[in-house]
């Protein structure tokens, strides 16, 4: 069975070819599609965003919420603080409901899919709640909707509702599965990650630099860079860190570093193209990832398929995706001496043991692969929409 359509709905998704908003989306739509799934995106508007457009052969369709300058909650990952911190974002998000409701149903009725999968159960889920009430629904948790419902105590009932209005649902790691179960009893939550690009992710021995420490992704609270530069004090020079990405602590996180004395060794390199990544990857020594409560990781398992050693906290799914075997280290989350520890043994271990390496990136490879994790999910469509009709 291989003439399935499906409907992706979700806040995140590539604004353009090498677009990091939700690539692993079109990762995982383009590989659908390959096997004969016939997928079609439907997302938010966003400032100089087209309203239905052809990305790669993946349709997608954009349905306006807000007047334009307000059309800012998808894409950035700050739609939670927009919303909990203005009161433009909870009109903003009214409006994302009500016209994404309209809109879904527009699409069920053009598009006439098999299953709507849905990622994120907030806002997509509730846009699923009255806009795609007769078509089998697949819900995806990827981390932000289930720390938004642990942290705003009545999203539970919202969680549940979706929860209880999906056929199915996934979530990207083992501790999101668990949390979600946690608040919602009686729900079952499958395991399924997405893809990463490993074609794209190679490794390259000649390129590493030893001493140099890289990050990568947002500067937020949640992902630990405030940690992350203690520990990174306490690392002997000529050690360096590079970070990339953005976000609202950018500049707190500067100050940081000059009052730690190690801005000299810190290179900001703010937000860099997909095609940037593999070099910066394989060019460090370790990849560090303090987050607390991450949703899957997919920069470790980019790591480790460009065959740089992870250290991070033992916190959210990391421990899925990071281990001994595949030569990371885990240390307990907010121990800033003991990541600092793993640090510093990274920096005597000297270079990658390869056989370790080449173990890693197997192992990704057989579990983030865009056709193993394809595989996966088509075959819960083709059994949804079995079912369905």
């Amino acid at each position: 069975m291989t003439d399935v359509r499906v409907l992706f709905v979700t806040h995140a998704y590539p604004r353009h070819p090498g677009d990091a908003a939700g690539s692993f989306l079109h990762r995982l739509a383009l590989a659908l599609t390959a096997g004969g799934t016939a997928v079609r995106v439907l997302a938010p508007a966003g400032t100089d965003l087209a309203r239905a457009e052809v990305l790669e052969g993946i349709p997608v369709h954009r349905f306006r919420y807000a007047p334009g300058p307000w059309e800012t909650l998808a894409y950035t990952g700050t739609m939670a603080e927009q919303v909990l911190g203005s009161v433009r974002g909870k009109v903003a998000l009214a409006g994302m409901l009500a016209a994404g409701t309209l809109a879904l149903r527009q699409q069920v009725a053009e598009f006439r899919p098999d299953v709507v999968h849905v990622h994120w159960w907030f806002p997509g889920g509730l846009l699923a709640l009255g806009g795609a009430r007769r078509v089998p629904l697949l819900l995806t948790m990827h981390g932000s909707d289930v720390r938004l419902a642990r942290k705003v105590k009545p999203a539970h009932a919202f969680l549940r509702r979706v929860l209880a209005r999906a056929a199915e649902a996934t979530a990207v790691s083992g501790w999101l599965a668990r949390e979600a179960m946690a608040m919602a009893p009686g729900a079952a939550v499958d395991v399924a990650p997405m893809p990463a690009d490993v074609s794209a992710f190679r490794a390259d021995a000649a390129a590493r630099v030893p001493g140099r420490f890289l990050f990568v992704g947002r500067l937020n609270a949640q992902k630990g860079v405030a940690d992350l530069l203690d520990a990174f004090a306490q690392q002997p020079a000529p050690a360096t860190l590079e970070v990339i990405g953005e976000g609202e602590l950018g500049p707190a996180l500067r100050a940081q570093a000059d009052r730690l004395g190690v801005a000299s060794r810190v290179t900001w390199r703010g937000p860099v193209s997909r095609d940037a990544l593999p070099g910066a990857y394989a060019s460090a020594a370790a990849v560090v990832i303090p987050s607390l409560e991450e949703g899957l990781g997919l920069v470790a398992a980019e790591a480790q398929l460009c065959g740089t050693p992870v250290i991070g906290y033992a916190s959210g799914g990391l421990p899925d995706v990071v281990d001994a075997a595949t030569g990371g280290t885990l240390v307990p989350p907010g121990d800033i001496a003991a990541l600092a520890q793993a640090m510093r043994a990274r920096l005597a271990a000297g270079a990658p043991d390869p056989k370790v390496t080449a173990a890693a990136r197997a192992r990704m490879l057989e579990r983030f692969s865009p056709d193993a994790v394809a595989a996966g999910y088509r075959a819960r469509y083709e059994r949804l929409a079995t079912r369905g009709r």
